[in-house]
């Protein structure tokens, strides 16, 4: 396009489209009316996304933007146009079928960007930067967790094929008890025996490593979890990894959760139609995060356990002739309702910071007051540490110290 046609062009609405990489974003624009204007990169840095603007804006008012990868390599310039005040949608990547009837390169994607952007295909507002740290944490207490178990699996295999000494010795432990023996172990015998026993004593200190690791980075996403949403973070059976992948699947921005139907979709806990001439029916929908899916499924499993309520729940269930998956398909649908609102509104979390002063106050063990109420100690501690959220036993728990 010449100087003189951006001249001409440049009172109109426009739509831009960018295809982003780990070191060039490819900038696209159309009109209004789906036009291609032009196209053209730029590299990833900062000089690089304040040309992108620059350029798009040059050829008219830019109405809005469709990025490619607005969590990933396209964080940047989502970052930076976003400062400049332009509306930015976050862009799916083109279906199969498209880019085998259109191809695949650069300008292809980014000029589809921006249609996506015009048509109103692509509408969700990006991820914004306020989960960023909780995601970050999340995937750095995973990975130990992986590794952790990888080491874990080492060991196994080992032992599987060690010498009859050493698998006689350590065959009969398990779990912690294997692992603390393994790591206090002095290798002696011959050059096999010390082989081996090397390679299992410095496996066994790594998973002790990892362990202490997971749980340091657990402690502070945990308080950054409980910090950012405590609502989420207090509701029944929601711990720190559920609460931090809950929220990284939401973005942290309220604007991505238009309705709470399109969230429990995000979560793939929706029923898909399936019906067809004379059948009615629903199917389990597979799309959606499947992290968000696992993570309500483990909340579904802690309220099963021991949740009042669920339990009640799921005998009518069962005794009106459901499965056990179909309970649970139920309980997750209900929990994305529930963390919908957590993650849409501000939800007042009652204060215990008096329960446990109030306690030791008049000399009451937890042992006593768990009897009291018919649970176990470790209710009791949770209920005061307000690592379980259970408003109606600190209510009576309340009251009876009052009374007490």
């Amino acid at each position: 396009m010449t100087a003189a046609d951006a001249a001409s062009t440049a009172g109109q609405g426009v739509f831009g489209g960018v295809d982003s990489h780990a070191d060039t974003i490819h900038t696209a624009v159309v009109t209004d009316n789906g036009g291609h204007l032009t196209d053209a990169e730029f590299p990833t840095t900062a000089a690089g996304h304040a040309a992108a603007i620059a350029f798009l804006a040059a050829h008219g008012t830019v109405m809005a933007i469709g990025v490619e990868g607005t969590a990933s390599y396209g964080t940047g310039f989502t970052r930076a146009a976003r400062a400049a005040g332009l509306t930015v949608v976050e862009v799916n990547r083109p279906d199969r079928a498209e880019r085998r009837r259109s191809g695949k390169s650069d300008p292809i994607d980014a000029y589809a960007a921006a249609r996506a952007a015009l048509s109103g295909r692509a509408s969700s507002a990006p991820k914004d930067d306020s989960v960023t740290g909780i995601r970050a944490l999340h995937n750095a207490a995973r990975s130990t967790v992986k590794a952790r178990t990888a080491a874990m699996n080492q060991i196994g295999h080992i032992l599987i094929s060690a010498p009859d000494a050493v698998r006689a010795r350590y065959r009969a432990l398990h779990g912690k008890a294997l692992i603390d023996a393994l790591a206090h172990l002095r290798p002696t015998g011959d050059t096999v025996h010390t082989a081996v026993l090397t390679a299992l004593k410095s496996l066994a200190r790594r998973v002790k490593s990892l362990a202490a690791e997971h749980d340091e980075l657990t402690a502070v996403l945990d308080e950054t979890v409980a910090e950012h949403n405590p609502g989420l973070r207090a509701a029944y059976g929601v711990g720190p990894d559920t609460a931090a992948q809950l929220l990284i699947t939401a973005g942290g921005n309220r604007d991505r959760l238009r309705t709470e139907a399109s969230f429990a979709a995000l979560c793939g806990v929706a029923p898909v139609p399936a019906s067809s001439g004379k059948t009615n029916r629903h199917r389990l929908s597979r799309g959606g995060d499947r992290a968000a899916n696992a993570a309500l499924y483990r909340i579904a499993l802690v309220r099963m356990s021991s949740d009042r309520r669920t339990r009640d729940y799921v005998t009518r269930q069962t005794a009106a002739g459901r499965t056990k998956k179909e309970i649970i398909r139920l309980l997750k649908r209900a929990i994305a309702r529930e963390v919908f609102r957590c993650l849409t509104t501000t939800v007042t979390v009652p204060d215990i910071a008096d329960l446990r002063p109030a306690r030791q106050a008049k000399n009451i063990t937890l042992t006593a007051a768990a009897h009291h109420f018919g649970v176990w100690p470790a209710v009791i501690s949770c209920i005061e540490r307000g690592a379980r959220r259970d408003d109606d036993l600190a209510n009576a728990y309340r009251n009876w110290l009052t009374a007490a």
